[in-house]
């Protein structure tokens, strides 16, 4: 794959908005001492223990829109130094998820796991040249040393062993000697640094862990710290885009990139990373979810997860404009969920085509309607796009409507059925309501009306006026269907705040299961084509894992009525 091809399939994504980054990136165009000859480079480095969710897609579209602003090129690598809860499977998703974006990172997908040789012999390097030792502290005692804010740390009792015997004892951690934890390779810096992370980090750990793509052949893994940079030297990249909570690592990153003979100093920047209220941002967390049976698993359309979302219907034009229209900036913020919802709403409504659908089902019988008649009308599929056409759908003497839009006794201001008032069924006819059956018990079986034949198409006699509009489906062709209605996963706005537990906040009508829900027959067979607007009740599409030729089964993506209201 040719490294020239374009770095996003879809159009809008030319033209990102600017944001300080970009006026960095101006800066170290210009000649002096950060003067880039290479081609602006950037990557995104997600650690495979997990899906990505809508906090990452922020970060790929800051990374790909850099890239692609300045004419550059950006990696798609893999995080692998901790084969405690990584996975090939979490790989293989996160490749998906990122071309489902729109993203194209060409020939160049990497793996931390790629450059391990490297990393060791850089840390041998540092060690060589007295920057690094082997240290026998326990993780604990290396924590209690440390110091605090206020007071310096105090120096490992191994700070000072010879080089040799550091470069002899790292020799043999790397040929599995010694049990985890008994030792670590710490950076020589500076315990009275007040940088805590500058304060002898370890840089290298024992782990006898089997790694998802080296097996057992490593038994030493680099710290993140330590092989980041090292990774983004390797792969020439120029600008290594973070978010905020890296900041107070950039000095680390710094100091290796300086100390070790790598071929390239990259520049790290650190952004706000996104957070949104009603969820959790943590894949820890979302990991917890899914192992505890909380939600369905990874995609379920309740979570974050980029997977879950596409589920549930969002699309990638639609997250593009949620990452484009929050912007970058350094300062952390909480995003309304609703917004985007928004930008969700705002997308489906130019390209999702239009059927009726039946939720709660009551049955309206027409009386003067000829019994075994049967006609087909002529809707639209697109309101405001004629060039998107028209579908048929039959109209006989039995049809389906909602069972709220009719009340035997109304309250005011009610336009939709009951005894003596008129409705226009969509794209029908006029029909007014003359009451209804009930069984023994005072149940309603079924609503009747009669019909004006001259009203086809929904078209009022001169003079008339009839307020109420109402959808319907045919009950000689409709179809039956498992519709998904969701809402927020949590309770309240900030499910990580304090002390409380998070899983503790679920919205226990977080999803409702409507079964016999009565669908037009042409939507139900073209269901897997596109995102459909269901008239008067929200954007749905097919569940992508439960849905059966016979058991369709649809998602609610948003619904119509919008609590966002953008900034003027």
């Amino acid at each position: 794959m040719s490294a020239e091809k374009p770095l996003v399939d879809h159009p809008e994504a030319m033209e990102p908005r600017n944001n300080f980054i970009h006026d960095f990136i101006d800066e170290d165009l210009k000649p002096g001492e950060r003067s880039y000859e290479q081609r602006i480079h950037t990557r995104f480095p997600p650690e495979p223990n997990g899906y990505l969710h809508i906090g990452h897609a922020k970060a790929v579209y800051i990374n790909f829109t850099t890239a692609l602003k300045y004419g550059g090129l950006c990696n798609l690598r893999m995080d692998d130094t901790n084969p405690a809860k990584e996975e090939e499977h979490f790989v293989e998703q996160i490749q998906k998820d990122v071309k489902w974006l729109g993203y194209d990172w060409g020939d160049r997908f990497y793996h931390a796991s790629d450059y391990f040789d490297q990393m060791y012999a850089y840390a041998q390097e540092l060690i060589r040249k007295g920057l690094a030792f082997v240290c026998e502290e326990s993780a604990e005692e290396i924590r209690l040393n440390r110091g605090t804010l206020t007071e310096p740390g105090k120096e490992s009792p191994w700070r000072n062993r010879p080089i040799e015997e550091s470069l002899d004892l790292f020799s043999r951690m790397k040929a599995g000697e010694f049990p985890d934890g008994s030792m670590t390779l710490r950076a020589k810096i500076d315990m009275a640094s007040g940088n805590m992370n500058m304060r002898d980090p370890v840089i290298y750990r024992i782990s006898h862990l089997e790694h998802h793509r080296t097996g057992t052949e490593w038994c030493i893994y680099p710290m993140y710290d330590f092989a980041h940079p090292i990774e983004d030297a390797i792969e020439g990249i120029t600008h290594s885009l973070c978010s905020l909570e890296f900041e107070d690592h950039r000095p680390l990153y710094d100091w290796v990139v300086q100390h070790i003979s790598c071929p390239n100093k990259p520049r790290q920047i650190e952004f706000a990373r996104l957070n949104l209220d009603y969820t959790v941002m943590s894949k820890r967390k979302l990991r917890q979810l899914v192992e505890s049976h909380v939600v369905s698993g990874w995609d379920d359309p309740r979570m974050p997860t980029l997977s879950g979302l596409r589920r549930r219907g969002y699309t990638p034009r639609s997250i593009f404009n949620f990452c484009n229209g929050i912007g970058v900036s350094k300062v952390d913020s909480v995003v309304s969920y609703d917004f985007l919802e928004y930008c969700l709403r705002e997308d489906l409504n130019e390209t999702a085509l239009r059927g009726m659908a039946v939720l709660r089902p009551l049955k309206l019988v027409i009386t003067n309607y000829p019994e075994g008649q049967v006609e087909d009308l002529e809707l639209e599929n697109h309101p405001q796009k004629p060039e998107l056409g028209t579908h048929q759908t039959s109209f006989s003497r039995e049809i389906w409507i909602e069972a709220d839009d009719f009340e035997e006794v109304p309250p005011k201001k009610y336009r939709r059925l009951y005894p003596g008032n008129k409705v226009r069924l969509r794209g029908a006819y006029i029909v007014e309501c003359t009451g209804c059956v009930k069984d023994e018990a005072g149940n309603i079986l079924y609503v009747t009306a009669e019909y004006d034949p001259e009203t086809r198409g929904g078209q009022a006699r001169e003079g008339e006026k009839v307020r109420g509009t109402i959808h319907w489906v045919d009950s000689t062709s409709c179809k039956d269907a498992e519709l998904r209605l969701y809402d927020k996963l949590f309770t309240v706005e900030n499910p990580d705040e304090g002390d409380q537990d998070y899983t503790e906040l679920i919205n226990p009508d977080s999803v409702q299961v409507l079964q016999g829900c009565k669908l037009e027959a042409w939507l139900c067979d073209h269901r897997k084509e596109a995102s459909w607007q269901f008239m008067r009740q929200g954007y749905f599409c097919v569940d992508s894992e439960d849905d059966r030729d016979d058991h369709p089964v649809f998602n609610q993506s948003v619904g119509l009525r919008e609590s966002y209201k953008p900034q003027e």
